[in-house]
């Protein structure tokens, strides 16, 4: 099932249990705007090229909208379009002020140099430079960009409008970026993770956990959870997984990782096939790589009893039922993974006041709202007697329509 059939369903189950209104209903799922623009840029052999960039712009009752921007050669429309409203809801739910969006450029980034790069990004901001903005649109890094290309939209940007660093989040430090927004998924994981098992009296130390997907997100989790006295006891990446039932030493693997670009011949556990991780004996297992893996297919086999969702809906619809039914619990992707998004809006707060934050400050903020968010979250479960899932989806969903009909919005 694809993402945005997926996103839909969850979005019409919560606004039955809420009892929206029909037209109110369809209004908040048509997105606010949708771009498209031609980019052509001379190539560094001084031919031309041409890609297609575009934003979704889905919702912003709540605030200026927010989302990423992502440099990938098969942007599909629908993606994107479930991705922009998924934002929408999960700025809700983390109780920021913004709306959702998403956005990219159709492109393979590592086929370009880093100047055809910069002259893409440049090109981009160009033609998108008015429907952006402090108080508008605020994109952010997403699969293929990076620190780098913030700092190019943030000076193109900055050319028409006066020096504003506040128009993107995922800055470099030395350009407005926030202090804790590397680590920030990762650290909401840890802090979603413990809001969860606190619920159920139990800690993180001495759980047994097991992570797909060691970017970004998998790799910071697996520090902190490490470094709070859990277990990792199995891993993956792109290039191969590894298991230790006596738990894997993590800064050893961390710097394997950085020398080799991989976990693959890490010596510190037993190979294993990187399908087979996701049903590893394990207390809670935490899928942060892609979308989809837990599926029908595998299901049966999950042994976990937890599942923190640390990638964007990693479990499929038909999935979420088999497990429901096993008394898996579910912590849903768009509480737990947004701790990146918090720290995004930490970084803006920081830049619209022009007064930055330590990182101590980052952090205990951070653990304030994913704390406050999984009560909130657990509020809407027991008010509607529903799963995770819907709690979170119930949540973001009733913000955002209180928001619209207080503006008047509604059809």
């Amino acid at each position: 099932m694809n993402a945005l059939v997926a996103t839909n369903r969850n979005f019409k189950l919560a606004a039955r249990l809420l009892g929206l209104d029909s037209k109110l209903e369809k209004s908040l799922l048509i997105p606010f705007r949708e771009i498209k623009v031609e980019c052509t840029i001379p190539k560094d052999d001084g031919t031309l090229a041409t890609f297609v960039g575009f934003r979704i712009q889905h919702d912003n009752a709540r605030g200026p909208m927010k989302g990423g921007i992502r440099y990938h050669p098969e942007v599909d429309p629908d993606e994107v379009n479930a991705l922009a409203q998924l934002m929408t809801w999960k700025t809700a739910v983390a109780n920021i002020p913004y709306g959702g969006a998403k956005g990219g450029i159709g492109c393979n980034p590592g086929e370009l140099s880093k100047s055809e790069l910069e002259r893409l990004t440049r090109v981009f901001t160009q033609k998108i430079h008015d429907l952006i903005g402090i108080h508008t649109d605020v994109p952010a890094p997403d699969m293929g960009t990076g620190p780098q290309t913030m700092a190019w939209i943030l000076d193109e940007y900055s050319k028409f409008h006066g020096h504003s660093p506040a128009v993107v989040t995922g800055k470099p430090i030395d350009l407005g970026g926030s202090l804790g927004r590397d680590a920030a998924t990762g650290r909401g994981v840890l802090f979603a993770t413990e809001a969860l098992l606190n619920e159920h009296g139990k800690s993180i130390s001495g759980q047994k956990f097991v992570i797909q997907g060691f970017g970004n997100v998998g790799s910071w989790a697996a520090q902190l959870i490490h470094e709070k006295g859990g277990k990792v006891v199995a891993l993956s990446d792109i290039t191969g997984a590894i298991k230790n039932s006596n738990g894997i030493d993590i800064p050893s693997l961390l710097k394997h990782v950085k020398e080799n670009k991989g976990i693959k011949g890490f010596h510190g556990g037993d190979s294993i096939d990187p399908k087979s991780v996701l049903v590893e004996d394990c207390d809670i297992l935490i899928p942060a790589a892609l979308g989809g893996v837990i599926n029908r297919e595998n299901a049966n086999e999950i042994k976990s009893k937890f599942i923190i969702e640390a990638a964007n809906h990693p479990t499929d619809p038909e999935a979420d039922e088999i497990l429901s039914k096993k008394g898996v619990i579910i912590l849903p992707d768009i509480y737990a993974n947004s701790g990146g998004v918090t720290v995004s809006y930490f970084e803006w707060v920081q830049n619209i006041q022009g007064f930055m934050w330590d990182e101590e400050k980052v952090n205990s903020e951070l653990k304030t709202y994913m704390t406050k968010g999984f009560k909130d979250v657990k509020e809407m479960c027991q008010t509607h007697n529903c799963d995770l899932r819907m709690g979170a989806f119930t949540l973001g969903v009733n913000r955002v329509a209180r928001a619209t009909v207080l503006r008047g919005w509604e059809a």
